[in-house]
């Protein structure tokens, strides 16, 4: 696996430094409430549970199975709900956890439904944002990292299912796709 990574990004030390700090920032925002915690599925699993074990307080979590980039390096301009149901979010603020902030089209869909379902608030977070050009004009509250609009994988985020254990954020070579 090792082998197929180009570059490392960002280590794994520098982002234990930024959730302790993205942390603070949820903290802040929400004090001393329940927090309705949407992880989204499967990217954002390692970043959520990095983070949420940061905010010491009684949260509610949630995941939600979605998709946009359906095993390829683009996002495919369409996002599928793949479970039937919502959580239970009317009258309650939620927070709502991706790993990547790419053309908007999946936070702003969520967030969207969401709303729909009656939360009094949807916040947004992400492990890293695209500096590019959004489909959807949708920004994420929280943002761990901007970086350049190349693929990567690692901690969290894969290609066709692998690298997601990667404790770092890389490039993978372009042999490996």
């Amino acid at each position: 696996m090792e082998a197929d990574v180009e570059r490392v990004l960002i280590a794994e030390d520098v982002i234990e430094k930024r959730l302790d700090a993205m942390a603070k920032e949820v903290r802040q925002d929400f004090p001393g409430e329940v927090i309705v915690v949407i992880v989204l599925l499967k990217g954002a699993l390692v970043f959520a549970a990095d983070l949420l074990r940061r905010l010491p307080r009684m949260l509610e979590i949630e995941c939600l199975n979605v998709a946009s980039y359906h095993g390829g390096t683009e996002s495919a301009g369409k996002v599928d709900f793949l479970d039937r149901k919502l959580p239970e979010v009317k009258g309650r603020r939620v927070l709502v956890l991706d790993d990547i902030l790419d053309t908007g089209r999946t936070l702003r869909a969520v967030a969207d439904k969401l709303t729909e379902a009656g939360a009094a608030e949807v916040k947004t977070g992400v492990l890293l944002a695209k500096d590019r050009e959004r489909a959807v004009d949708v920004e994420a509250d929280y943002v761990g990292f901007e970086i350049g609009d190349e693929f990567v994988i690692g901690y969290g985020l894969d290609y066709q299912g692998r690298y997601r254990n990667l404790p770092y954020v890389g490039t993978l070579k372009r042999e490996a796709m």
